[in-house]
């Protein structure tokens, strides 16, 4: 199952660390799933008007069987209440239980043909908002379903979950129906077993003893205790049989095993069958695996569980189900949460649950029925109130509406409703979103700035379904004429048919008559669609002429915001290779420092053959710098010279430490010739600031001061150092500019009052 649980919301807290061995906490949970599986099963079987023994029949299964071939560690199985309206309507078309029965042993078979062809793979793609909806809203319900319980109020069997009861009444009309039938002792119970539950939740933070019995187990334990006691001081506090667990209508000294339905296997041949069993392992599969993976999400160690073994398990365990007239079974998100608050480890707590029950049914439902219905439901309440916790709404909040109405959705169709419904509704939502966003936001569309003009970039994603095609083809229809178009499919595995088709008339019909360029780029030949660069993304002879010293500033300052914001241009790499390899007309020329975090190709957004690029330490003027920019100016016709030097310089860095210390360069490292550099930087150093600025961030924040200074020396130096540069910089045939890179944040000050040859701001 998928585990990109982001949520830490839904984890455990941190303190359920095991103090006992593992299989003493699987014990105790197995114990807790015992005395909650008990009479949830047998109330699910009552509401649908079965036999009693068929829930826990399949209970018994689900825990025994299924727990032990799932390849899941805390997820539980049980009869499903999801499936009470199928069952319902099932029997009424199938006319006995016995048919039924057979019906749900070809289902069991279905679903470990579902495991086999891998079908358990779907759980992958359900989105995270539905599966959250489906937490919260099993918590709602458990909280809403449990309250009548808890004040005594006990109409309707434990475990009966949907919105509509069989009494005709719902969720929220059976909660006015509680002040006629309110008993104080029930109350008394469920109140303490609270107060158990999450006082336990407190004391296990600081102390660990608290954690080596759950509070589940102490909860129903002390409560069942305190009905006896309470019997005992005053008979009128007594709790009443309804109040009970009433597990059947057997003994310990009933044959429980003729109260065993089976199969009716004459009715092979009855296509009703067949359609029932079809029906039934669809929806319980569905089911399985939206609690299968809410579990998963919910387990504080994230551990995957097979969704294919869990198929077959879940088959195995209906096709035994339907042998020996159990219920329905699916994984249940209720039981798989208690299992992990209880501290369970493996799925030895899910196996001893059904081991449990199956000596409970057999042996001592006696002492079962003697179990307070307030004791299970506070237990029940309090797994509810951890569902559906107010920061679990918080969260999705926050995450926007994208996932917030999704979630919403699912969770209040689940409420009035059921699960298999209320998820689908949610999925619906989701697709809706997903297919508005497609439709507004299909593909990144990027307008980038070339040499020559504007184009709009439009990059294909990884798989170009259908859905691609509205959006594209409202670009391309808003194309005005005279523009450019890049269609980019260079990360498309696939592209559907109907797009290629769009692309293949818009660029032979449309826009030869609309006047728009169509470029093309990444179409493999299998879609009969041929590379093609129309644009011109270089500096050639004529757009170098064409420009002035501002033009190309503002193009640097353009190229360094589009580096910035992560939307450096697209470049055809390979056609400026073939292009540019007859000549060169750079339109500018920029002297850099060698330091390796300032490509000045990359952090200004150029490609090949847009600049001149001379790199020194230090970014200083020498003879050789001197006749590079000559060349790149005077004689190959760039029109701007740039001085780059960055923040954090290594070579300005060591030059105000020698300034400071007096030392000589070559004695200090060895190396004979750095003292040309720190020579060359000296003269932008004030050595009784460097002095006063002493170490630390004092001495840091001069550096950058040096650093910026040291440029702006530099731009002096080239006019006043070059007489061809200094004449075509006061001609305005050229200009000459210094500017600062931010090694860090990636941002270049251009420093504008140092400029030279280019007019005023």
């Amino acid at each position: 199952m998928s585990q990109n649980n982001s949520d830490p919301q839904m984890k455990l807290d941190s303190t359920s660390t095991p103090v006992l061995p593992a299989f003493l906490h699987d014990l105790f949970s197995g114990m807790v799933l015992f005395l909650i599986a008990a009479p949830i099963g047998v109330g699910i079987a009552v509401t649908l008007g079965l036999p009693p023994q068929a829930g826990l029949v399949a209970a018994i299964i689900g825990g025994l069987v299924v727990g032990s071939i799932s390849g899941a560690k805390c997820s539980v199985t049980g009869p499903s209440a999801g499936l009470g309206m199928i069952i319902v309507s099932e029997l009424q078309v199938l006319a006995s239980f016995e048919r039924f029965l057979l019906a749900l042993l070809l289902a069991g078979g279905i679903q470990i043909l579902f495991g086999r062809f891998g079908l358990g793979k779907l759980s992958y793609f359900l989105p995270s908002s539905v599966v959250r909806g489906l937490i919260a809203a099993v918590g709602i319900i458990l909280i809403l379903k449990q309250i009548p319980h808890m004040l005594g109020h006990d109409v309707d069997p434990m475990g009966e979950m949907s919105f509509w009861q069989p009494d005709r009444q719902n969720t929220f009309s059976e909660l006015f129906r509680i002040p006629s039938d309110f008993f104080m002792s029930a109350t008394l119970i469920s109140a303490v077993s609270l107060l158990i539950l999450y006082g336990m939740d407190i004391l296990k933070r600081s102390y660990s003893m608290a954690r080596v019995v759950p509070g589940p187990l102490l909860a129903i334990a002390i409560g069942t205790g305190l009905s006896i006691v309470l019997k005992q001081m005053d008979p009128t506090w007594g709790l009443e049989a309804r109040h009970f667990l009433q597990l059947g209508p057997w003994d310990t000294s009933n044959r429980w095993m003729g109260l065993i339905v089976v199969p009716d296997v004459r009715e092979l041949l009855n296509p009703a069958v067949y359609a029932a069993a079809m029906l039934i392992a669809v929806v319980a599969s569905l089911e399985t695996l939206l609690a299968l993976d809410a579990v998963d999400r919910l387990d504080p160690e994230q551990r995957s569980s097979p969704p294919n073994r869990e198929l077959i398990a879940q088959g195995v365990g209906n096709a035994l189900c339907g042998l020996f007239g159990g219920l329905p079974l699916t994984a249940r998100l209720q039981f798989g949460y208690l299992n992990l608050l209880t501290g369970a480890k493996t799925s030895f707590a899910t196996i001893s649950h059904g081991a449990m029950l199956l000596g409970g049914f057999a042996l001592i439902p006696v002492y079962l029925n003697e179990i307070p219905l307030a004791c299970v439901a506070a237990v029940l309440f309090y797994v509810g109130t951890k569902l559906a916790a107010p920061y679990l709404f918080r969260e999705i909040w926050s995450e926007g509406r994208y996932q917030f109405l999704p979630f919403m959705a699912t969770a209040l169709a689940i409420i009035f409703t059921e699960k298999l419904i209320g998820a689908s509704i949610g999925l619906g939502v989701s697709l809706l979103f997903i297919l508005t966003s497609s439709l507004r936001r299909p593909m990144r569309k990027i307008v980038e700035k070339h040499l020559t003009g504007e184009l709009l970039h439009i990059e294909f994603p990884n798989q170009t379904s259908f859905l691609f095609r509205a959006g594209l083809e409202q670009s391309l229809r808003e194309a005005k004429s005279g523009s450019h178009i890049l269609l980019d499919a260079k990360n498309a595995d696939y592209i559907d048919p109907d797009v290629l088709r769009l692309v293949k008339d818009f660029k032979e019909k449309t826009a030869p008559k609309q006047g728009v360029e169509i470029s093309l780029r990444g179409f493999h030949d299998r879609y009969e669609l041929k590379d093609e660069t129309k644009f011109i993304d270089y500096s050639t002879r004529e757009l170098q002429e064409k420009l002035t010293p501002s033009d190309v500033l503002h193009m640097l300052q353009e190229g360094n915001v589009r580096f910035k914001k992560g939307e450096s241009n697209f470049r055809d790499y390979a056609a400026q290779l073939t292009t540019t390899g007859a000549g060169q007309f750079p339109f500018a020329a920029v002297l850099s420092c060698i330091d390796s975090r300032a490509p000045v190709e990359t952090i200004l957004d150029l490609g090949l053959g847009d600049i001149f690029s001379v790199r020194i330490a230090g970014n200083v003027v020498g003879p050789n710098v001197l006749g590079s920019l000559e060349h790149a100016c005077g004689v190959a016709g760039s029109k701007l010279i740039l001085v780059l030097g960055h923040t954090k310089c290594g070579a300005v860095t060591a030059s105000v430490k020698f300034c400071a210390s007096g030392a000589d360069p070559e004695q200090a490292t060895g190396c004979r010739h750095l003292g040309s550099i720190v020579d060359c930087v000296t003269p932008a150093i004030n050595r009784e600031q460097c002095l006063a600025a002493g170490e630390g961030e004092s001495f840091n924040q001069y550096v950058e001061l040096v650093t910026k200074d040291n440029v702006v020396q530099a731009v002096r130096q080239i006019v006043e150092q070059s007489p061809i540069l200094g004449r075509l910089a006061s001609e305005g045939k050229i200009g000459v500019i210094g500017a600062v890179y931010d090694v860090a944040a990636g941002e270049v000050e251009f420093l504008l009052d140092s400029a030279i040859g280019l007019p005023p701001r």
